[in-house]
């Protein structure tokens, strides 16, 4: 027979399960009486995890949320998972947990067995992180919470916003999600006025409270994260370009992300690729990768460029 504190930390792992127990099936588990069982309930009551039981045939133990937060129990793959995901939200995009996730972190790794925190070590050694832009937008953690709830509860908002030319408006949308690129945030919303699907930067929305009326929700666009970064990459394009590719569009999609441009199909052998970047370099970077004959008629910036790649590589060979 498990100990006692051994026996609770068995019962609080069995009751974080998402499903229900019945006192038998506890007793059983715990290899004790159900009698113990309803002792060591109202022992994790007492220290602040909140137990529901229900009654009748179907009833049984489930944990359920509280007004605190109790210690957590994590299992190994568990704690190693909290433990990289609060490293990472150290240096996030989010202002205001950098702190709080320091904190956290620390209270983790400090009771951390040995073997988790070789493991966690190891992944931190050998992982090389791509350099962020650290002057990059940041987003404050209250925008983001009262955006979310807006998503959920699915109610109206009116917001002040700033678009990337620096000219302020007031929107009103019905929000859908909040979408997560980089260290960028976007609220993919239903324009009410322009009645039509856009995406804005979180970092310069400004909720207006309060919120409301609740909206019936449409129908969204099958993959929202393809149809956000479609969008948001070709708002910040210095450079744009329709090229006319020599490949069945199938081909040319499964080639580049959705955040390089949008396929437009011709007929079975061509298609076109409407694309952009900030440099003509990036560009003609993109165009190389596709591995097919193509044609360009501007910008006259990237058409000039092309013809200097076309030169270096001949000289090359």
């Amino acid at each position: 027979m498990l100990e006692t504190s051994a026996r609770l930390l068995r019962l609080l792992s069995l009751l974080q399960l998402p499903r229900e127990w019945t006192g038998v099936d506890l007793a059983d588990r715990l290899g004790v009486s159900g009698r113990t069982v309803r002792t060591d309930v109202q022992r994790l009551r007492s220290l602040g995890y909140p137990v529901v039981a229900t009654r009748g045939n179907v009833g049984g133990y489930r944990l359920g949320a509280g007004a605190a937060l109790p210690p957590l129990l994590l299992d190994d793959d568990e704690a190693v998972a909290v433990t990289v995901g609060l490293r990472t939200a150290t240096g996030g995009a989010v202002a205001g947990i950098e702190e709080a996730s320091l904190r956290a972190l620390a209270k983790l790794e400090q009771v951390l067995p040995s073997r988790l925190r070789r493991r966690v070590n190891t992944l931190q050694t050998f992982t090389v992180p791509v350099p962020s832009d650290a002057a990059g937008p940041s987003v404050e953690t209250s925008v983001l919470t009262t955006l979310a709830a807006v998503c959920r509860d699915r109610e109206r908002l009116r917001f002040d916003y700033e678009d990337h030319a620096g000219a302020a408006t007031v929107r009103t949308v019905e929000p859908y999600r909040l979408v997560n690129w980089g260290r960028r945030w976007y609220l993919f919303a239903w324009d009410v006025e322009r009645g039509d699907w856009r995406t804005f930067r979180v970092d310069r929305i400004r909720p207006r409270v309060p919120t409301g009326p609740r909206f019936t929700p449409r129908d969204l666009p099958d993959d929202v994260a393809a149809y956000v970064s479609s969008r948001v990459s070709a708002a910040a394009w210095r450079y744009r370009a329709r090229v006319t590719v020599s490949a069945p569009a199938e081909v040319v999609a499964d080639r580049i992300s959705p955040a390089v441009g949008t396929v437009e199909r011709v007929d079975e052998h061509t298609c076109v690729l409407h694309t952009g970047a900030d440099t003509v370099e990036t560009l003609g970077a993109y165009l190389g990768l596709l591995g097919e004959d193509f044609h360009v008629a501007g910008p006259p910036e990237l058409v000039t460029h092309l013809r200097r790649l076309a030169g270096r590589y001949a000289r090359s060979t």
